[in-house]
């Protein structure tokens, strides 16, 4: 198996369950993962690098950690890429979904088969539930809950904050530390709320689970939130022990709702 490694703590989660089974970790030049300990390969040298991976008689690839849009230069593209060029540059003006969607093609085309992080450590599955909401947090979630409906048909994003009803922050591209970053621009802290956080619809669980973690509790904490709710299944939790801890430190509750 191929572990396709980006930035954040997912791939190190990812590592601790792969166990006995023969792996090699790459990353995207640009986007290192903070352990440093795979082998680099540039954008422009994509057809090439897949190609390498079937010669090494690799059959499967896992995608773990946050990766952006890189920056194509066009006298760096070699020989086995070209042909992915118009695709590839259709990808980096599609979508989030559907730029993810046509990077999964160029693999799969190839022979390679996808597996989600999930599958490979479903322990990142596991919602460490924590307190309860009150009454005013319910209607909050269930608000928000609109919220990401009428927003996820538009892959706009996978969160958003709600607090008395009132939509605080929307989750878009530069995700959700940055979202819950901003509501320090606020004159005062929130008066409560939720953080809600669940898959777009049609998003590729394969590729593009969304995640929290002990940064995302603290971050909560830090700006007046009462709790985080998620979708069991749709988000991955990592150091589900850690985040534990934090929201019993916080006091914040983590609630999971039905899948």
């Amino acid at each position: 198996m191929a572990l396709i490694a980006g930035q954040g703590a997912l791939p190190q989660a990812v590592v601790s369950e792969i166990g006995d089974r023969h792996w090699k970790a790459f990353h995207l030049k640009g986007f290192e993962p903070d352990d440093k300990t795979s082998e680099p390969f540039r954008v422009e040298h994509l057809g090439s690098f897949i190609a390498g991976l079937t010669a090494q008689g690799i059959t499967d690839v896992c995608f773990a950690g946050a990766i952006g849009r890189p920056k194509l230069d066009p006298t760096a593209i070699d020989a086995a890429t070209l042909p992915l060029v118009p695709r590839m540059m259709q990808a980096l003006q599609a979508g989030d979904d559907a730029a993810l969607r046509l990077v999964l093609s160029l693999f799969e085309e190839a022979g390679l088969n996808v597996v989600a992080a999930q599958d490979v450590a479903p322990s990142l599955l596991r919602v460490p539930t924590v307190g309860a909401p009150s009454d005013r947090d319910y209607a909050d979630i269930e608000r928000a809950k609109m919220v990401h409906a009428a927003l996820s048909n538009m892959d706009v994003g996978q969160g958003c904050v709600v607090a008395r009803g009132q939509v605080l922050a929307i989750e878009a591209m530069p995700g959700t530390q940055w979202m819950l970053a901003s509501l320090t621009h606020f004159d005062a802290k929130p008066d409560g709320g939720v953080f809600f956080k669940a898959a777009k619809a049609g998003q590729d669980r394969r590729i593009d689970m969304a995640t929290i973690g002990p940064e995302t509790v603290d971050q909560a904490a830090a700006v007046g939130l009462n709790g985080i709710t998620v979708v069991q299944d749709a988000v991955l939790v990592l150091q589900p022990d850690v985040v534990r801890t934090r929201l019993e430190k916080t006091g914040l509750f983590l609630t999971a709702l039905p899948a």
